[in-house]
């Protein structure tokens, strides 16, 4: 696969559903479906930043694709009282539907939206501590590992920056563990009291 294909790619997951993307031999071109008559083209070295430009370069371009209405701008954070009900809600999703269930639906609450700037581990350390939080707090949550994993996990992505879920096993004695990672950062530890767990499954891109 070519980097002109991965950085057409990239740019298809950011703007679709609404805009399609069409590579061209000097470009691409954006089709912006919602206005039905809009188009945006892009010149091959616009394109070549995607891959090989710096973050700099990548947030310049995402910004005018913003301006001109062809990409919606990702949220930054969420506040900590949005991050309680969150965490609530996906608690009541698990005890619910079950826990395999609510990961077939992460696709849908968690959309692929990439940022430009990488994530810092200084923002998810931030998401970290108000999950602990709210977890350690609530009666209802309880210090859930399944939902506080899976909360960061939808927040982090609707917020655009790259996250991965994991949930491990360990065998003696047998237990089972879920974490989200991101940045470096492990959403909650990985190893909770020093118990170290064997990833089974990772899912990462919005549930795939």
């Amino acid at each position: 696969m070519t980097e002109e294909t991965d950085a057409l790619e990239a740019m298809t997951r950011m703007l679709s559903p609404h805009c399609r993307v069409t590579g061209m031999s000097n470009g691409a071109l954006i089709s912006d479906w919602r206005r039905r008559t809009r188009f945006l083209g892009m010149t091959a070295t616009d394109v070549e930043k995607f891959v090989v430009g710096s973050a700099e370069e990548r947030a310049e371009l995402v910004t005018d694709l913003i301006r001109t209405g062809c990409a919606t701008a990702c949220r930054k954070a969420y506040s900590d009282a949005e991050v309680g009900l969150w965490l609530r809600g996906v608690h009541l999703s698990i005890r619910t539907v079950g826990f395999g269930r609510v990961l077939r639906l992460l696709s849908l609450a968690a959309p692929v939206c990439a940022r430009a700037d990488l994530p810092s581990a200084e923002e998810v350390a931030r998401l970290k501590r108000a999950l602990r939080t709210h977890g350690r707090r609530s009666w209802f949550v309880n210090d859930d590992c399944k939902a506080e994993a899976v909360t960061a996990f939808v927040l982090l992505r609707r917020c655009g920056l790259d996250a991965v879920l994991h949930v491990g096993v360990r065998e003696h004695p047998f237990a089972l563990h879920a974490w989200s990672s991101s940045a470096g950062v492990c959403i909650p530890d990985a190893d909770p009291r020093g118990h170290g767990f064997t990833p089974v499954l990772s899912i990462s891109c919005g549930g795939r």
